[in-house]
């Protein structure tokens, strides 16, 4: 899930303890903190709520194009909400149900694979802190070990890999083993050091269980969470089995007016294949909520449930932390526990609050839910029922402000595969205003205007008017590298002078414009000799030099670098929130795009070459000697852009 960019960030206070001390600033100005006081609370009962959810709900599905949502709200063990809004199936005029209509909840998965994990471990069968490649029967590339527990955290060090995570036919879906063999990735990060989010880290998980347990995924989950649980409208199996096929929601694009996208079969399926319904994640919330245990049977033992929500892993304690599998969502004093999911059509969200024995589900079927609406309603529902003081003690002045500055991309990425062209257009900037306020471009609020930020502490921010916290990571020789945020599973990682998108996008539009203008010369030469019929040069050549015109193969390299990359420019513009992922379908496209890219490479080979020959040639006018060079340069840089932005890619890993 390519969801597009996101903006959370972690690792260990621990590596910059140190550093702290040094570049504390000697002096700073005291600035009495900002207090904005908490409004009445609302009483948390069912008329309330469902006035609530009735005025936020509609409203979002009209205003995003959403056919329709589920809701449950519980408390103290009390279900206070469990309804059902719009339609689950609009050609068959099918309400949504929120007893037994089953939505697909994407990344949810990933707490039940590590609650099946967990319980092979209370049973002695796994460690926590082993090698993973001791349960597996393949290896994995790279090196050091990567442990269960860096996978729970999303600290193995994986790349990205999109390649068959989403298919709609059941023919193309592969079975556990074979999906992780075909599309391992490689390793960006040392085990441990850099959060960065992984569905393939969970898959690995999910088969861990099956081959220690000797049950299939699906099986295991059925049997030992499902079925003890009493979640009957529950079930991994993509599509669902015969007796839960009716069940299921369609899934709709940003349009409903298109059909339904069909059943998204993901792969793995322990880190986004799951179909339930509201009152089933009800089940499994309480049953958390209890410590593991609901109606008798004990899913978790309390303190395998306990080590579970323990923070693991966090840049800053400022900061929300990830625990395993779980991560935190903060807002006012409550401290949510749990997940979110999407697939291209559905996005979920589960979250339980111990202190409160709060359980808060919502899942919504059409891919325009996609951005505002969840946050929207986290942030709606804890101002209105646990409001409380904001408190921003914001720094007068602090030294080194100005060292955040810089283009940053998320450690949610892959740099060996043609998937390193999305790091390249989802890169953030990070600025100070003239009042020393920093803006991220690419953190908006629920309006779309990128939040301000000022400092609260050495290298901490927070936003202005609102909770959340920024924290910017230095490297030993005392330069930021990253930045921190409130999801504690991905970071935002310095890009190198040569990568940021600014010069990259200059430089590919110089050289385009060296493109044009032989394109536009060759487009005159031609037009004078076949429709004006004149066999005569354009200009005279200047005394004393000559004056040589663009040689064929010179030309054919730029002309054809344009007609690949325009060609590139128009197919990345028709992806969009709606589109499938590539599957294994695409290889013989990428096979025909690695050719293609390949040949301009050489072709380009042979323009610097030309270039390098008038430079010898005497007598040869200036202006043709900067013309070969500077259609030379254009090729080189093309080539360059096309073998380090993996435009010639590996075809059978992205």
């Amino acid at each position: 899930m390519i969801h597009a960019a996101i903006f959370g960030k972690t690792l260990t206070l621990c590596a910059v303890l140190g550093l702290y001390v040094l570049l504390m600033p000697a002096a700073r100005a005291a600035a009495p903190p900002e207090v904005h006081p908490a409004a009445a609370p609302h009483a948390l009962i069912k008329e309330d709520l469902e006035a609530f959810f009735d005025g936020i709900i509609p409203l979002q599905l009209e205003r995003s194009d959403v056919a329709g949502a589920t809701v449950l709200v519980m408390r103290g063990g009390e279900t206070l909400l469990l309804k059902g809004y719009g339609s689950s199936d609009l050609k068959a005029a099918r309400m949504v149900d929120p007893e037994a209509t089953m939505f697909r909840l994407a990344s949810i998965s990933k707490l039940f694979t590590w609650t099946a994990a967990m319980q092979l471990v209370e049973q002695g069968k796994l460690d926590l802190d082993a090698d993973v490649n001791r349960y597996l029967d393949f290896a994995i590339r790279g090196t050091g070990p990567i442990t269960l527990r860096n996978l729970m955290t999303h600290t193995a060090g994986f790349e990205e890999t999109v390649r068959d995570i989403i298919v709609t036919d059941p023919k193309k879906y592969l079975a556990l083993r074979d999906f992780l063999v075909q599309n391992q990735p490689n390793r960006l990060f040392a085990a441990g050091t850099v959060p960065g989010y992984s569905n393939y880290a969970v898959g690995l998980g999910s088969y861990i269980v099956q081959r220690v347990s000797g049950e299939r995924f699906e099986d295991y989950v059925a049997a030992h969470i499902f079925a003890p649980l009493g979640m009957t409208h529950s079930t991994f199996f993509q599509p669902p089995p015969k007796d839960l096929q009716q069940l299921p929601s369609q899934g709709y694009r940003s349009s409903t007016r298109e059909p339904a996208i069909g059943f998204e079969l993901f792969s793995p399926a322990g880190a986004g294949g799951i179909s339930s319904s509201a009152a089933d994640m009800g089940r499994f919330g309480q049953m958390l909520l209890n410590g593991g245990e609901l109606d008798g049977q004990r899913i978790l033992k309390q303190d395998s449930l306990a080590e579970m929500w323990k923070p693991q892993f966090r840049a800053n304690d400022q900061l929300p932390p990830i625990g395993l599998g779980f991560y935190q969502v903060w807002r006012n004093e409550l401290k949510w526990i749990g997940h979110q999911g999407d697939l291209v059509a559905f996005h979920s969200l589960f979250f339980v609050e111990p202190q409160q024995k709060l359980v808060l589900f919502i899942s919504y079927n059409s891919a325009g839910s996609a951005g505002r609406t969840r946050p929207e309603l986290l942030n709606a529902f804890s101002d209105r029922y646990f409001p409380s003081e904001l408190h921003q003690p914001f720094i007068a002045t602090a030294s080194g402000i100005k060292d955040i500055e810089g283009t940053y991309q998320a450690s949610r990425r892959a740099d060996s595969t043609i998937l390193k062209l999305f790091a390249l257009v989802g890169q953030s900037h990070a600025k100070l205003d003239k009042d020393g306020v920093l803006h991220v471009d690419r953190a908006k609020d629920l309006r779309g205007h990128p939040f301000g930020w000022k400092p609260i502490g050495p290298d901490l921010w927070q936003q202005v008017d609102d909770q959340g916290k920024l924290f910017a990571i230095r490297a030993a020789n005392g330069r930021i590298e990253r930045l921190a945020g409130s999801f504690a599973a991905a970071q935002l990682q310095r890009v190198p002078w040569y990568e940021r998108d600014k010069f990259v996008y200059l430089s590919l539009g110089i050289c385009l414009i060296v493109g044009i203008c032989v394109l536009y010369n060759l487009g005159l030469r031609l037009a004078r000799r076949y429709v004006l019929r004149s066999s005569q040069p354009i200009a005279s050549s200047a005394p004393g030099a000559a004056r040589i015109a663009l040689s064929a193969l010179p030309q054919a390299s730029i002309i054809f670098w344009l007609l690949l990359l325009t060609s590139l420019a128009i197919l990345f513009s028709r992806f969009d929130d709606d589109s499938l992922p590539p599957s294994s379908s695409w290889d013989k496209f990428f096979l025909i795009g690695d050719g293609l890219f390949a040949i301009a490479v050489v072709m380009s080979v042979f323009a610097v070459l030309a270039a390098a020959r008038v430079w010898r040639r005497p007598a040869t006018s200036r202006i043709s000697q900067i013309k070969f060079t500077l259609v030379a340069l254009a090729c080189a840089y093309f080539s360059w852009f096309a073998i380090h932005w993996h435009l010639i890619t590996p075809i059978h890993r992205f």
